[in-house]
């Protein structure tokens, strides 16, 4: 047998769950609930030649299906999942806490591909099969089967419903890159089309006067002048026009990713409030610190298990400050990459990073940059607005 049959494959449950390290550990530790395989010798004395043997040989089938129904492609896990299935049945006649067990490990893999009303159809099965199979090799009655076929279909619906939701926040991730990407490419057509009406008349104009100018040189220096004089104060005008132009496209980028936070934390019914009033910040800080709150609000979206947030956006007289705080769980454990890299771009900036999180209190994230003279002086006057 090949040994890429015992490499994850791309599509694989393990692949999903790939980057989410906490799901991964729970996928392993779900293996402890398999020590019930040997709950007869506990419950029952039971340790006769057969017993072993089947539990032995059963018990490493079990492995071997549940490793491949993770590493194997999502569209094969129900099939393991029945393999699962039918070697419970075949156990339970020696085995019936261990049937029982590999029974419910089925149901639980059932949810992983297909449609939700296939996967139910796919559950229901499986426990009409066990339910037979226990009455018919056991005769254990109406109780036992029904506190035991209760247990089945409590992890078979949880795990089914932990796949939609996990779906669902995998179809909002996509829209909200999908949002920004479009929001991208608006912008930069945007811009395309303010620099075409922006430059292409000026330009034009600017050409003809200067070869106006070249052959009225030798004839008539005075008007020669004069139209070198014109073309210097239209490029003095089109040159003001183009900062203007590029101050606005880069006084955006704030604005955007506030906007954009309120989107991805209401998603996830977190309330985010951000003041209305955003200085038009220098353009060298503005892509940055639009970055830092990017991953600030990533950060909260991800971790912070908050109801509200906010941002605020100063400038107090030298100092700009950037403060984005949560009401979420607070952690007490050492900063990620995520928090390195917040403090890389401040630190470039000039700025310092002060991380304040207590455990249960929330997180509280407040940057200081400095304005140097040329910064204050592309202050404007007037903040712009933001609606809220």
């Amino acid at each position: 047998m090949s040994t890429s049959w015992f490499r994850p494959a791309p599509d694989s449950l393990w692949r999903r769950l790939e980057g989410r390290g906490k799901a991964r550990i729970a996928s392993l530790f779900n293996l402890v609930w398999v020590v019930w395989a040997f709950a007869d010798v506990g419950f029952n004395g039971n340790t006769s030649g057969d017993w072993w043997w089947v539990t032995l040989v059963s018990f490493t089938a079990f492995l071997a299906l549940y490793t491949l129904a993770y590493i194997r492609p999502c569209r094969h896990t129900p099939w393991y999942g029945l393999a699962m299935a039918l070697l419970g049945y075949a156990t339970l006649g020696v085995n019936s806490a261990g049937g029982t067990s590999y029974v419910i490990f089925a149901g639980s893999f059932m949810a992983f591909s297909g449609s939700p009303r296939a996967c139910v159809a796919r559950v229901v099965a499986v426990l009409v099969g066990y339910i037979v199979a226990a009455n018919v090799l056991r005769d254990w009655g109406w109780q036992p089967t029904l506190i035991l076929g209760m247990v089945y279909l409590f992890v078979a619906i949880a795990n089914l419903l932990w796949r939609i939701n996990g779906q669902k926040e995998w179809e909002l991730k996509l829209s909200h890159d999908e949002v920004r990407r479009l929001a991208a490419t608006a912008e930069r057509e945007r811009i395309g089309r303010d620099l075409h009406d922006l430059l292409g008349h000026t330009l034009s104009l600017i050409t003809l006067k200067l070869e106006l100018s070249r052959r009225l040189l030798d004839r008539d220096t005075e008007a020669a002048r004069r139209e070198m004089e014109e073309a210097e104060r239209v490029a003095r005008h089109a040159l003001a026009e183009v900062r203007s132009a590029v101050t606005g496209i880069r006084a955006t980028g704030l604005a955007a990713e506030l906007a954009s936070a309120r989107l991805l934390l209401g998603s996830s019914s977190i309330a985010f409030d951000y003041i209305t009033e955003v200085p038009v910040l220098p353009a060298r800080m503005e892509n940055q610190l639009a970055l830092v709150l990017r991953e600030a609000v990533t950060n909260i979206h991800r971790h912070a298990e908050a109801t509200a947030a906010d941002a605020k956006v100063q400038v107090v007289g030298n100092e700009l400050t950037l403060c984005i705080a949560d009401n979420g769980r607070g952690t007490a454990g050492a900063e990620g990459n995520g928090l390195c890299g917040m403090r890389e771009r401040v630190r470039g900036l000039g700025g310092t990073m002060n991380f304040e999180s207590v455990k249960g209190k929330g997180t509280k994230v407040l940057i200081r940059v400095p304005l140097t003279a040329d910064d204050r002086r592309e202050l404007p006057e007037e903040p712009r607005r933001l609606a809220s």
